[in-house]
């Protein structure tokens, strides 16, 4: 799934999908069917807005293709599932334990829904960059998988693809009635209470109309204990056409509740692979959004595109964790100020003395008492309630020409355009203190994380937080055919963005105020060049820079005065710098007669400026900076066949990831940290050389398709992924010794095989059944150190060792993402 497939040209439709080369395409005729037949063109553009398409392209570079069909096939419920058993050099972390909220990953870069995690991954949805301004976190649930009629990963920093375009970006074009006639349902069911229904209908007329619409209901159970979801998803599209001008409308709505219960220790896996740490932890997503484009010839070798578009998106966390800052305290007995309080406020039955962790393994009398008190709830209640409420809108334009000619006497093609994009946002969070209970749900108690205890260590968790983010972007691109076998392209892009931050509940500045103004600019080039000796042979080199600007999240904690607890927490922030990213890409790929294709690449990607949570000379605290740089370098392997009524494809992936600078990073929960004890809070030094936490060394995907008859076909894929240091051990020194430190410091590489089949019943009625991780293989896709609350058994554990210099160490573990077990479901569809 190397190269897009080769396709018939249609007026003014992009027939593959409009890619943003940094290369651009080489004026080539794309690699013959075999050696002795014409060759078949590939039809490509040049940016994510629908250019001028050409079938005499090349992209130097190993774009990877997929139509709906591709993902029809996997049966999955949602776009980063397909791309995670589909596509060569993804792979995703289960971090949230939820279907739709993967992260994914891509030559080391990754594109997430979770605030705080570094972006390195654009997503465009026809046209429109979809990563959302807070953060640049991507919902997948918000992508209607149903809509989708291409996918297309291109890699590198290609600058045409706009800001945060480090590793990879991801183009997705949508249905239309034009493409997509006719009509169908589907309904599926399986493991786990896992049931959907999905419709679409599209159509269009001699006058030129066209329209298409789908839409999806999903729930599930969950696998995992507490962990039921719900995706509603709705995407229409109208538009018109004529021989030169072509206009489409559509709007997507999502409305979804999603339960993602995250990390879970080794200990209680192994116990019950389906539990949870600490529950609940709902996810609230509601999405609108509009798109208008436009394509236009003014002849048969110009083309003016462009579009406008407005979305608003708004969701709500609600999350059960362990308040860490009760772990080295005494939360069982009451001393005699609470027993009053409790006394006064009609509460009877609280432990008058002796309670400890083995008499009264879920305490709650210490935090409701101290509830009461407004004294110590956040060192007496073992539970924390965090909330969220984030509100985006977003719009934009942007415009393009496309112009195909010659220069020098040689075939010649220029891409210029200009973009806007304006965003505002209103981010809110809050904590509730409560006690844990026996299930590991969280009661909550009427205090909060506000600051306003008489505690020593009272902190104030409250955000509200308004932004504003403009960027402008002018960039071109333009591809020239130095001979008859070499195509040269030269590309570039210059953005300005400008942040304004406003603290609603600290303005006027200061070290503790989130009130900013900040601008970055840079013009990111990029080149390429193209050799094809033959119509067989293809061989590219490119180079790319692209940058991301810092998220509010991370300028809103960069301050080394005023450092921040968590990363996601937020304090008074100087600037920080863009992240620069340098990318070279080489590679060979060909044909070998008629059915088999095969490409062979290496790549190198330096990041200038990366950002990083550092760690504070404050145990436990930190702030994000700058720092030195990090590098992604690989090897990519695949090929594809096809033998008779068998399809067989391989693709395989050397990735190394390391820090390339030092830096003090955060060090709870590693073995080999300074901490004046084992168990304490300490710091650890990552150097040169050391992994980078999360990213595999060696990635492998097999699949094999075999058409049994005319009317059923079954399949079979493998993806198998090497193991990857866990988040906390960024030295890769972390040891267990079974008393302060219960586990390693990485997650265990793993292989998983799926099932698919599908059975042609009549020419409308389809039958299919798909079955993942067939051999019910217990496997972790990411891992990561902390500080564990509960015992072997499962009940609450503070304090569970000895005062040391006045601290109290704590019992650490490693924290695992696992992966489903065995899961199967059947559907039907029915089709008009």
């Amino acid at each position: 799934m190397q190269y897009p497939a080769a396709r018939p040209t249609q007026p003014l439709k992009p027939l593959v999908i409009t890619l943003a080369a940094a290369w651009g395409a080489s004026a080539l005729p794309a690699l013959a069917d075999d050696a002795t037949r014409a060759p078949t063109v590939v039809v490509v553009g040049q940016t994510p807005l629908p250019g001028l398409d050409q079938p005499i392209f090349q992209i130097p570079a190993p774009v990877q293709f997929a139509t709906d069909k591709d993902v029809d096939r996997v049966r999955v419920p949602d776009l980063s599932a397909f791309m995670n058993r589909s596509l060569s050099g993804v792979h995703i972390n289960e971090i949230q334990g939820n279907p739709f909220q993967a992260d994914v990953n891509y030559r080391g870069y990754t594109a997430s829904p979770l605030a705080g995690t570094p972006q390195g991954l654009s997503v465009y949805l026809d046209g429109v960059r979809i990563n959302q301004p807070f953060g640049d976190v991507v919902s997948w649930d918000m992508i209607p998988r149903s809509a989708i009629s291409s996918v297309t990963l291109m890699p590198g920093s290609n600058p045409l693809f706009g800001l945060n375009t480090l590793g990879g970006a991801l183009a997705l074009t949508t249905k239309d009635g034009r493409t997509h006639p006719g009509a169908s349902v589907q309904v599926t069911g399986g493991s786990y209470g896992r049931r959907s229904v999905e419709f679409e209908h599209g159509g269009f007329n001699d006058k030129g109309l066209e329209w298409f619409v789908t839409g999806n209901l999903f729930h599930e159970d969950g696998w995992r204990a507490h962990s039921p979801s719900d995706v509603h998803q709705f995407f229409g599209k109208a538009g018109w056409q004529n021989a030169t001008t072509d206009i489409d409308l559509s709007l997507a709505v999502a409305d979804n509740r999603l339960n993602g219960n995250g990390l879970q220790e080794r200990r209680f896996l192994d116990q019950d692979w389906h539990s949870v740490y600490t529950s609940p932890d709902i996810t609230k997503n509601n999405s609108m959004f509009l798109n208008l484009t436009g394509r236009h010839s003014l002849s048969d070798d110009a083309i003016l595109s462009g579009n406008a578009y407005y979305r608003r998106i708004a969701g709500t966390t609600f999350n059960g964790d362990v308040n860490e800052g009760a772990l080295d305290q005494s939360v069982y007995q009451p001393n005699a100020a609470e027993r009053s309080a409790l006394a006064a406020a009609g509460y009877s039955g609280y432990p008058t003395s002796g309670a400890n962790a083995s008499n009264a393994p879920f305490p709650s009398w210490r935090c409701i008492a101290n509830a009461l008190l407004n004294d110590e709830p956040n060192e007496k209640c073992t539970g924390l309630l965090n909330r969220t409420s984030t509100t985006q809108r977003n719009f934009g334009l942007s415009g393009q020409l496309s112009v195909a000619g010659t220069l020098a006497g040689r075939p010649n093609q220029f891409t210029a355009g200009a973009a806007y994009d304006q965003s505002q946002v209103n981010f809110r969070q809050s904590a509730q203190f409560g006690y844990i209970n026996p299930d590991h749900t969280i009661t909550p108690v009427d205090a909060y994380a506000d600051g306003t205890q008489t505690s020593e260590n009272a902190f104030d968790a409250r955000v509200d937080l308004n932004g504003r983010t403009r960027t402008w972007s002018v960039f071109a691109t333009d591809t020239l055919a130095l001979a008859e076998k070499w195509h040269a392209t030269l590309s570039g892009r210059y953005n300005t963005t400008t942040v304004k931050n406003r603290d609603a509940l600290n303005p006027g500045g200061g070290s503790a105020s989130l009130d900013g103004d900040h601008r970055f600019s840079r013009f990111n080039p990029a080149a390429g060049i193209t050799f094809s000796p033959t119509p067989a042979l293809n061989a590219y080199l490119g180079y790319t820079e692209g940058s991301r600007t810092p998220t509010a999240i991370e300028l809103g904690c960069a301050n080394p005065d005023n450092p921040c607890k968590l990363p996601n927490a937020m304090a008074g922030d100087p600037p920080l710098n863009q992240v620069v990213t340098r990318t070279w890409d080489a590679g060979l790929r060909g044909r070998l007669g008629a059915e088999t294709r095969w490409n062979a690449g290496v790549f190198r990607a330096v990041n200038s400026d990366d950002i990083l949570f550092v760690a504070d000379n404050q145990s436990g605290y930190g702030y994000f900076r700058n720092f030195g740089k990090t590098r992604r370098q690989g090897v990519e392997l695949g090929a594809s066949t096809r033998v008779g009524a068998l399809n067989l494809s391989a693709n395989y992936t050397w990735l190394d990831a390391t820090y390339q600078s030092e830096e003090l990073l955060g060090g709870s929960g590693n073995s080999s940290s300074d901490a004046a004890s084992a168990g304490l809070d300490g710091n650890i030094r990552v150097r040169p050389g050391d992994r980078i936490p999360l990213i595999p060394r060696q990635i492998l995907k097999l699949s094999a398709d075999y058409r049994v008859t005319p009317a059923l076909a079954v399949g079979a894929d493998l993806v198998g992924v090497s193991g990857s240091t866990a988040r906390g051990n960024e030295n890769g020194q972390h040891q267990a010794d079974g008393t302060y430190y219960l586990d390693g410091g990485r997650s265990a590489g793993y292989s998983v095989i799926n099932l698919n089949s599908t059975y042609q019943a009549s020419r409308g009625v389809q039958l299919f059944g798909q079955i993942g991780n067939l051999f019910d293989r217990r496997y972790t896709t990411a891992a990561q150190l902390g500080s564990t609350a509960f015992s072997s058994s499962g009940g609450v554990l503070a304090r569970p060792f000895a005062s040391v210099g006045g601290e109290f160490p704590l019992v650490h573990s490693t924290f695992y993402a696992p992966g489903a077990p065995r899961t199967l479901w059947v559907g039907l569809r029915y089709s008009l």
